[in-house]
């Protein structure tokens, strides 16, 4: 095992982090029970979160990047061996304890998952916690009680990561799948993950505070918060459900109980951090069996190096960003 390798490393500076690939000891890792030798990260907006608004993070120097897939070097736990294939995301990873923005990575045993049949270690971070909120999200609906054929399911976000994998999954499954999204030159795009209906994200924006509306859809996919959740919310049908994740759009969600007495519909919370590990363990072997998207390796992928991190963080931010983005150590 070399004691040094290349790490995108955060200092702190004067009004922002400062971000810089290096060389870092392994023992200057935090002390952990796996070892593991990083194939590929990704990049999620909470990486831009920490990296580029300094977010979570408490103490400095920090390796940031909340997802790694690799090869175990060397373990503590009985449960893990030289040589096994293995995720970790979320939990801690990237936000407290240093990420998988490097070569190597040290990580307590809880959180590895060994990877499942049908998914190579490069397809587990095209999916990475973005494309595991996106299953846990479908997963919900459907223990809800979604079926194909109930009606049109909305995803929210569409050309995100979390978007663009549940867009695949819905279709894939057999859903009439209704994608939103702010960037026009995404409109091709999403149809060809299966999207039968684009439609423009101000669309789906609740600018005048109405808690009921004319219903329109069976369940929604929500990454996004704020007055998209608010809109969501008013537009479905009796007895839908919206599973939300994420707060891109804000955080503050204003409704009434109407909607809730009068058309019993459900508002569902998906967590992926700390996401008990049974659920973990289910969730990513469908993404690796019925949930696996079909357009994971030809159109939501794009690769970049260490040394690119940086600027794709800046873009996840400022909403550049489509579909999935790995990062090839």
């Amino acid at each position: 095992m070399k004691s040094t390798f290349h790490a995108l490393v955060m200092e702190k500076g004067e009004t922002k982090p400062e971000l810089s690939v290096r060389d870092w000891n392994i023992g200057q890792l935090p002390e952990a029970e796996v070892t593991v030798k990083v194939a590929y990260s990704s990049v999620n907006y909470k990486d831009a979160l920490v990296g580029i608004k300094g977010s979570f993070v408490k103490s400095y120097p920090f390796i940031p990047g909340i997802d790694l897939a690799g090869t175990v070097l060397q373990s503590e736990d009985s449960r893990f061996k030289e040589g096994d294939e293995v995720i970790v995301t979320s939990y801690k990873l990237g936000t407290g304890h240093c990420g998988g923005y490097s070569e190597m990575a040290r990580v307590p045993a809880e959180w590895v998952v060994p990877l499942p049949k049908g998914l190579t270690l490069k397809e587990s971070m095209i999916l990475g916690t973005a494309g595991f909120t996106a299953a846990l999200s479908v997963q919900k609906l459907e223990d809800h009680g979604l079926k194909p054929g109930q009606g049109p399911v909305l995803v929210a976000g569409a050309s995100g990561g979390v978007g663009s994998v549940a867009v695949d999954i819905l279709a894939k499954r057999g859903y009439e799948v209704a994608a939103a999204t702010g960037k026009t030159s995404a409109h091709d795009y999403l149809k060809r993950l299966g999207a039968k209906r684009v439609i423009g994200r101000e669309a789906i924006v609740d600018h005048e505070q109405k808690s009921i509306r004319k219903t329109e859809w069976a369940a929604a996919v929500d990454p996004v918060g704020g007055k998209t959740t608010q809109y969501i919310i008013s537009t479905l049908r009796y007895g839908g459900a919206v599973a939300t994740s994420g707060l891109t759009g804000g955080t503050e969600v204003t409704t009434t109980v109407t909607p809730f007495l009068g058309r019993a519909v459900s508002w569902l919370g998906i967590d992926s951090v700390f996401c008990p590990m049974d659920l973990r363990v289910k969730i990513w072997e469908r993404l690796a069996s019925d949930y696996k998207p079909e357009h994971l390796t030809s159109e939501i992928v794009r690769e970049i190096s260490l040394e690119e991190v940086p600027r794709a963080l800046a873009d996840i931010l400022e909403g550049k960003l489509q579909g999935r983005t790995i990062v090839k150590m």
